[in-house]
């Protein structure tokens, strides 16, 4: 079966550019990366295939042969071309970029001898998120092993350089017109070999445990805030350097306070008899407090006020955001007789410079009804 044009795998023009390029296997690579779809052995095919596609095109001396010969350009030399080196993650960076930023950054094998890196889904509460806390979390990882001291070997001499790599950790095949180096398959590109693995680890250098700890929450993190603790993660293999841990926060709802970024957003309910006449009402701050607010005579529902400094600190700032008030007009209920014959005196002395709003509206109705007539 004939390999789809790589062009067509990425869904771009064969003049596209390499910011075209990258853009549109972000996209797709994002859309079928196996953590995205388990179990899904057609999107783990469509990853490989649209990385493989990605990985000759973004290159330009590639990408000049392949235009040239297609993929007779990469068939020689055994006939299975570059395909082979590629197990759907030559550029995982790309994707990593995405996900946690500057993890792509790091070269190709410290990615693969470092250890996992590990999330933590934290909940806290809106006063928590205004102070900032210290919490004790607690998560199964990967520690390095205590017998070996992380080198897998049980007495702790038993390593020797591979034979395959020369203790390099990478090996080189001809390809066509290129040299690909790959991950020595041997040692996992560690460079070495364990002769005595230790039996409490068998020789992997890490043990599972659950552990314990305390992590810093700054003042101002918001839902979806993400706190990398570097090298808090899985430990690597055979004592190689451990992962980061990545705290993620999730916003529990307040019974008072919405927020928008630093913004703080409070609908404050006022009687009728408040709002006509005016007056003051206490206004509870996410800081504890409370501030004494002025509502004029005439004020209408949904009305609004700021607070300036009264909302959530900015991360890492020493600013705080505002708060807005909006009034809530409450229409009494339940009346008895006597507030019932009260607002109807009210209403019979009532004129239209009382609700000038309602009195302009339903005469512009008037005024549309007689049009239609």
């Amino acid at each position: 079966m004939s390999k789809k044009d790589y062009y067509d795998v990425l869904g771009v023009s064969r003049d596209s550019d390499a910011s075209s390029l990258k853009s549109a296997y972000r996209k797709l690579a994002m859309k079928y990366h196996p953590d995205k779809n388990p179990g899904d052995s057609n999107a783990e095919k469509k990853f490989k295939e649209v990385s493989e596609a990605y990985e000759i095109l973004s290159n330009s001396e590639k990408r000049q042969a392949y235009d040239q010969y297609g993929h007779d350009a990469f068939n020689q030399a055994g006939g299975s071309g570059f395909s082979d080196g590629f197990s759907g993650f030559g550029n995982f960076s790309d994707i990593f970029e995405d996900f946690f930023g500057d993890i792509g950054g790091r070269q190709s094998r410290q990615r693969e001898q470092r250890g996992q890196d590990l999330k933590y889904e934290i909940d806290i509460d809106l006063r928590e998120a205004y102070t900032g806390l210290k919490k004790e979390i607690s998560f199964d990882t990967l520690i390095r092993c205590d017998v070996c001291s992380g080198s897998g070997s049980e007495k702790g001499n038993g390593l020797k350089n591979c034979g395959v790599c020369g203790g390099s950790g990478r090996t080189r095949a001809s390809q066509g017109f290129f040299t690909v180096e790959r991950t020595c398959s041997a040692c996992g590109g560690a460079g070495q070999v364990i002769t005595d693995p230790c039996t409490t680890c068998n020789g992997e250098g890490r043990r599972r445990k659950n552990r314990k700890l305390e992590v810093n929450i700054p003042a101002g993190v918001e839902e979806g805030s993400r706190i990398r603790l570097s090298g808090e993660g899985a430990v690597g293999p055979n004592g190689s350097s451990p992962g980061d841990l990545y705290l993620f926060i999730s916003m529990v709802p307040h019974e008072i306070f919405e927020r928008e970024a630093t913004e703080i957003f409070c609908n404050v309910p006022i009687s009728i008899v408040n709002a006509s006449l005016g007056g003051s009402v206490d206004v509870p701050t996410v800081s504890g407090g409370k501030v004494k607010v002025k509502i004029p005579a005439g004020s209408q529902n949904g009305d609004q006020f700021k607070l300036t400094g009264k909302g959530m600190p900015t991360l890492r700032s020493t600013s705080f955001g505002d708060m807005i008030i909006s009034l809530n007009v409450e229409v009494p209920r339940n009346l008895s007789d006597n507030q019932k014959r009260l607002l109807k005196e009210f209403d019979e002395e009532s004129s239209q410079k009382n609700n000038p709003e309602s009195s302009g509206f339903f005469s512009k109705v008037k005024d549309f009804w007689d049009g239609l007539t």
